[in-house]
């Protein structure tokens, strides 16, 4: 299996170190866990062709034209 070197500062090893022990696995398959996971393509190839494809004029943002209904808000 290939290897890969990281380069990491004391406080970024030490949060892998302690979330590696709670998950209670080696950080190197912590590590590889997390990168798989972020590299998953969740959405098909194809899914951003699809923006602005409806041309249904139903389908569109309501205006909203004042706020007077809304729920007050505390000042900041």
């Amino acid at each position: 299996m290939p290897q890969l070197s990281l380069y990491l500062d004391e406080k970024t090893l030490s949060k892998i170190e302690k979330a590696a022990k709670l998950e209670n696995t080696s950080i190197s398959k912590w590590v590889a866990g997390k990168l798989k996971k972020h590299l998953e393509n969740d959405w098909p190839d194809s899914y951003s062709s699809l923006f602005g494809s409806i041309t249904d004029e139903s389908f569109c943002a309501e205006s909203i034209d004042d706020f007077d209904d809304d729920t007050a808000r505390e000042e900041l």
